[in-house]
């Protein structure tokens, strides 16, 4: 039962944050609020107790788990940072009010993660919805982890459709040149 009120009460909190995307359809922002939803679900799922997590520390499963999650904390921090110093957010951009005021670069950021992946915090959320499925292996777990990957791809598909309206042939350029999530794979 506690699961459940948490759950709707962060609900309640990302539903808040989310109101202007949710109200854009189109926008990158509709269905990452869905995939946040699926990693929520994801995390409620998995967390038994805080010492599941650190239960087995060697077996394959943890390992797995672990990598993952450092790997979307060293996507994350650096992604956000760079985007924040070098995307140079503005109210130049206000009139998408489906962007976060972090979202609303005005320069494309091409340096450090983003050399490599056009979405490096995207892919730190995939390898954290990964990093979580594998501290706790189930069916439900593979379905909200599958879901929440779909919905990322998605989110970043449709936003990569925003940038290229918005930065034009520099970001067609730049597509040619780096991977989605992973360098050299996808």
């Amino acid at each position: 039962m506690t699961r459940i009120l948490l759950f709707a009460g962060l609900t309640a909190v990302l539903g808040y944050l989310s109101r202007r995307p949710l109200r854009a359809a189109r926008s990158h922002g509709f269905p990452r609020f869905f995939a946040w939803e699926c990693m929520l679900a994801l995390l409620l799922l998995n967390w038994v107790s805080v010492g599941r997590w650190f239960a087995d520390p060697w077996s394959l499963r943890q390992l797995a788990s672990w990598a993952l999650l450092c790997a979307s904390l060293a996507l994350a921090v650096p992604g956000g940072l760079l985007l924040l110093r070098r995307g140079r957010p503005s109210a130049e951009r206000a009139h998408d009010p489906a962007l976060f005021a972090f979202e609303r670069t005005t320069r494309l950021v091409t340096t450090g993660a983003y050399r490599y992946v056009r979405h490096p915090l995207y892919g730190s959320l995939l390898f954290l919805t990964w990093g979580i499925f594998f501290k706790r292996l189930s069916w439900w777990g593979l379905g909200l982890a599958a879901a929440a990957s779909v919905l990322l791809t998605l989110t970043a598909k449709r936003e990569e459709g925003e940038n290229l309206a918005y930065f034009g042939e520099a970001y067609r350029a730049y597509q040619r040149v780096s991977r989605m999530f992973i360098p050299r794979l996808f």
